[in-house]
């Protein structure tokens, strides 16, 4: 479950004058369900690094591809890829399935990493009473940030895309948050870091919001936030996915792509300047 898996399909360039500013997309695309669309809308944002969550590889909902790869091949993109769980009802001993989270880039990407947060939810791990059918969403692995290093031209910026846990309480997500700022704290405060994913918590208050504020991040919507997901018959939409960003970057025009429907979350759009 510690593996990494990597892809280059970013053709050479040569880059004469380095770029002031970048376009990030950070969305939880509900496995690749509807991928076609999802690729449609990454390509349309021509995005220079795109951070995703819920990324299947091998499972049968998604027609057993790799859906990381694929987008990384269609947008012509280097990518990393962190398993997250193993899905035992979406694949079998021979051929197990998996999901987890993916960073793309058009630029190249170095020293992947995963830290496996320390405290995860029982939620999902098999019980023997439990029938391997897909309802049921047993798992083997937990709840994880991907961290890679994106060289932009000479630049580089530090991405942590997290997933942090749906099920049990914000204590437990705002642990995995701690275990996240306590490894940023590696790097000095003249790198570029960019925190960013699905966090499945309201980000804009509470134990998590000042950790964030203490360790200097910036929310890249400041107060400019709208839902992440979509209204249901039984609750509205919540702000649950975030970007994040401390150092000499400074973000500007977010967006929250509302008129999205390839997944059950809404992409994050945002521009980095250097400064």
């Amino acid at each position: 479950m510690q593996e990494i898996e990597t892809g280059n399909f970013s053709p050479p360039r040569l880059v004469l004058i380095p770029p002031d500013s970048i376009r990030v997309v950070n969305w939880n695309i509900n496995r690749g369900l509807r991928l076609q669309p999802v690729m449609e809308f990454l390509a349309s944002t021509k995005a220079d690094v795109v951070l995703l969550q819920e990324s299947d590889l091998n499972a049968r909902r998604t027609h057993h591809l790799n859906i990381a790869r694929e987008i990384a091949q269609k947008l012509q993109m280097n990518y990393v890829f962190g398993r997250e769980f193993q899905e035992l009802t979406q694949g079998s001993r021979a051929s197990p399935a998996y999901h987890g989270q993916a960073t793309l880039s058009r630029w190249p990407l170095s020293n992947p990493r995963i830290i496996r947060f320390q405290k995860q939810s029982n939620f999902w791990r098999p019980r023997w009473f439990l029938p391997e059918i897909g309802p049921f969403q047993e798992r083997i692995g937990g709840r994880l940030a991907l961290v890679s290093e994106a060289n932009i031209a000479g630049r580089t910026i530090v991405t942590y895309n997290l997933h942090l846990e749906s099920k049990g309480d914000d204590a437990l997500r705002c642990s995995q948050i701690d275990e996240t700022l306590q490894d940023a704290r590696r790097y000095d405060t003249s790198t570029s870091v960019a925190l960013a994913g699905d966090f499945n918590l309201d980000m804009s208050t509470g134990p998590a919001s000042t950790a964030l504020n203490q360790a200097q991040f910036q929310d890249a919507f400041e107060n400019r936030h709208a839902p992440t997901t979509p209204d249901s018959f039984l609750e509205p939409g919540r702000t649950i996915d975030w970007i994040f960003t401390r150092g000499p970057i400074r973000a500007s025009q977010p967006q929250v792509g509302r008129s999205v429907s390839a997944s059950d979350h809404y992409p994050l759009l945002i521009t980095l300047s250097f400064v």
